[in-house]
């Protein structure tokens, strides 16, 4: 089996106590609140504190601490969640707590993603701004996105005449709570545009309280907030010495009958040693399908949770042929499930998933298998396990004998774990989970924070929107709140070295108009503008998929990247409209609607027909001469660059496409594999190996491309790469 295993402690975590807890706070009968809960209670309510992060563990109900203000008293809330996965989680678990704790103002409860804003402005024959402003204004929970947090403040859901504060004026005034949960899985361009819209909130409105929930929380988040004087306030439980790993049996008892409530079992993790191949661990996981079998016949519940969609694909295949003659459910869960895959997957004997369930997402399950790619992406899977004591079937409930993980470990992680004369774990032996995870943070792959974003192109959305706060139509009723905004910004995203200067910001975006005009010969658009101005890129290379896989047919209709496509998928080209056509007819015969609005701009049409064993291989080409393009270190928009892919029959029709499309660029003159090592990125950083007309027929391409958002963070990175020395976090 495994070579290399330890034991977990429980964790329980401290219950409030009478003096702890708000005066007239009413509790569901036999609820007792955490330290940490009460504390987020009190901070919410304290008029000296703007914003609040509370790290308390995994599974320690940092949900409730951050509703706990509604189910009290009338103070309608925003939480804004980084998947729509975990939005629809949160959202049960918000209405069962509306359900325990009866609260006599009956708060309304609404999520709304960008599908659900066009299906519903769609159904009330709305725009969306409208529609927006209405939903708003029919509830007092709203879940979102802070996608459509950060586009309602750029102005996105306006019409041509609109003023700039039409909706966010409004909309702002509606919530006094906004929470941001698992904020710690966004990178710099993220941060950087709440940073700037708390900014703009906090100048044109009434102040607000903020409210970060995250096991693993940002520390470049809090340090630029409090230096442009927001007032932060930090409930750390571990700091505060408000958990306890018990040793033993008697020990959990005494805790329990103290009123600790336990927030993890005791774990069994368990190592496995894999060369760092692509298939090491779909490969292992056959070979090994009976120990998953032996936790089922147990009377387990289990997940897999690994890198790659393609694999997950695969080895739900593989795993439903070999388990469904035992009476066991297979399901799914990615980025490429359908929606109602994913609800019925929670329910699965055995779900198989990638980053749409690790990120916060509460499953009952009591067997793991994880793969991960740096650190903080072991620890937040891990956090999946030991959350439940068992599960509901048929009515009855069963209770789970043991909880174990295995880590499908690279060999090197485990070398380091392990070996040497003094390792930092032993075999066998039991540990604290806090000692476990700083072990796996300091001995596994750190990747980039990227923190040179703020100042180079954070300061871009800043500029973006003082120039808004000027428009003519409010430029008089925000001219004192214009310039103090103005003043936070440049502040906030200064270094010790450089001064940053708005003014010289729009100069800049200037100059990019002008060289994309001349590029394009157009006296429209500025690509480079509209790129840094956007939260998670403008995904110039999506493709809109018919998946014939689905066997949900309104859920069959979803987008894709091309690079994945073409690594990974079987597909069969389509045409624009025969894609529009099934669309229209599949909503209007089943009554369901299906959202066009993320088609329309699409690279191209295909039809899905399965998951390829083996990645195929392709690189990106440009016609003309790389050489000097790389050599200028920038950012810039390239035209006509294509796909090669040898004996690939439908990529010229892309190609027909892909060469007319202006891509925001950074072209390196390295090749991908040494950028990727040397710059530390992250497993599904969107880099690119890329040739030119001298080097197309080279088995390695000598140049690397990023290309959107992508571009902007490597552009930080520059000086690093010029240089012969690796990036050190």
């Amino acid at each position: 089996m495994s070579e290399y295993n330890i034991i977990l402690k429980p964790v329980y975590s401290c219950p409030a106590s009478a003096s702890d807890v708000p005066k007239g706070v009413k509790l569901p009968k036999g609820w007792m609140l955490s330290w940490h809960q009460a504390e987020t209670l009190k901070a919410i309510r304290d008029p000296n504190i703007d914003v609040i992060s509370n790290t308390a563990m995994t599974g320690d109900g940092k949900t409730l601490a951050g509703y706990l203000d509604i189910l009290q008293v009338y103070s309608p809330i925003l939480g804004l969640y980084p998947t729509n996965e975990l939005a629809r989680d949160q959202e049960m678990q918000v209405r069962g707590y509306i359900d325990l704790f009866q609260p006599e103002h009956e708060p309304r409860v609404h999520r709304l993603s960008g599908q659900e804003l066009e299906i519903y402005a769609e159904q009330e024959n709305l725009k969306k701004g409208a529609a927006l402003e209405t939903r708003v204004g029919q509830t007092e929970i709203l879940l979102a996105n802070p996608d459509i947090f950060h586009y309602l403040h750029r102005g996105a859901y306006l019409l041509f005449n609109d003023s700039p504060d039409k909706l966010w004026g409004r909309i702002d005034k509606r919530f006094n709570v906004i929470v941001f949960d698992e904020f710690h899985v966004f990178q710099a361009p993220q941060i950087a545009s709440v940073i700037n819209t708390m900014l703009l909130i906090r100048r044109t409105n009434r102040r607000k309280k903020f409210l970060f929930l995250s096991a693993t929380p940002n520390p470049q988040l809090v340090e630029r907030l409090k230096l442009a004087g927001f007032r932060c306030h930090e409930i750390d439980p571990l700091k505060e010495n408000k958990y306890k790993f018990p040793d033993t049996a008697i020990e959990c008892q005494q805790l329990k009958a103290q009123g600790w409530r336990q927030v993890s079992r005791e774990i069994s993790l368990h190592f496995v040693r894999l060369e760092p191949t692509s298939k090491a661990s779909e490969t292992w996981l056959k070979d090994n399908s009976e120990l998953i079998l032996t936790h089922l016949q147990r009377g387990g519940k289990g997940a897999i949770i690994l890198n790659s969609i393609a694999a997950v694909k695969r080895l739900r295949d593989f795993f439903d042929n070999f388990l469904k003659p035992h009476g066991f459910k297979v399901s799914e869960n990615t980025g490429l499930s359908g929606k109602k895959t994913k609800e019925e997957s929670l329910e699965a004997d055995l779900i198989l998933g990638t980053s749409t369930i690790d990120v916060g997402v509460d499953f009952k399950i009591n067997f793991l298998f994880f793969e991960s790619a740096d650190a903080g992406n072991f620890i937040q899977r891990l956090g999946r396990l030991g959350r439940h004591d068992g599960y509901e079937r048929d009515g009855q409930h069963i209770i789970f004998s043991d909880c174990t993980a295995y880590a499908l470990a690279p060999n090197f992680l485990i070398d380091k774990l392990f070996k040497g004369d003094s390792p930092a774990l032993k075999s066998g032996e039991v540990y604290e989970r806090p000692f476990f995870h700083e072990q796996i943070r300091v001995n596994y792959r750190k990747i980039n924070n990227f923190e040179g974003y703020y100042f180079k192109w954070g300061v871009v959305q800043s500029m973006r929107l003082v120039r808004q706060l000027g428009h003519p139509n409010v430029k008089q009723q925000y001219e004192s709140s214009q310039e103090v905004f103005k003043n936070d910004c440049e502040l906030v995203f200064s270094t010790e070295k450089k001064k940053v200067n708005l003014k010289s910001v729009f100069g800049c975006s200037k100059k990019w108009e002008k060289e994309w005009q001349e590029l394009s010969g157009t006296d429209k658009g500025n690509p480079i503008l509209e790129e840094a101005a956007s939260f998670r890129g403008t995904s110039p290379l999506l493709c809109g998929i018919y998946d014939t896989t689905e066997p949900n047919e309104v859920d069959r209709f979803k987008t894709y990247d091309l690079p994945g496509i073409l690594s990974n998928l079987e597909i069969e080209p389509m045409r624009e409209t025969e894609f529009e056509r099934l669309r229209c007819a599949i909503a209007q015969r089943t009554n369901i609607p299906i959202p066009k609005g993320r088609f329309e701009y699409c690279l191209g049409f295909m039809k899905l027909l399965g998951y390829r064993e083996e990645r195929l291989d392709w690189k990106f080409t440009y016609p003309g001469d790389l050489e000097a393009i790389a050599n200028a270190w920038k950012v810039q928009v390239l035209l006509g660059i294509q796909v090669w892919q040898p004996g690939n029959y439908w990529i010229s029709e892309i190609n027909k496409q892909l060469k007319k499309q202006a891509l925001v660029s950074y072209v390196v003159p390295l090749r991908v594999d040494e950028v990727r090592r040397r710059l530390q990125l992250p497993m599904h950083f969107e880099i690119y190996p890329i040739s030119d007309q001298f080097s197309v027929h080279d088995a390695a391409p000598p140049y690397c491309i990023a290309f959107g958002q992508s571009a902007l963070l490597v552009d930080t990175l520059a000086n690093w790469l010029k240089s012969e020395g690796i990036y050190v976090v």
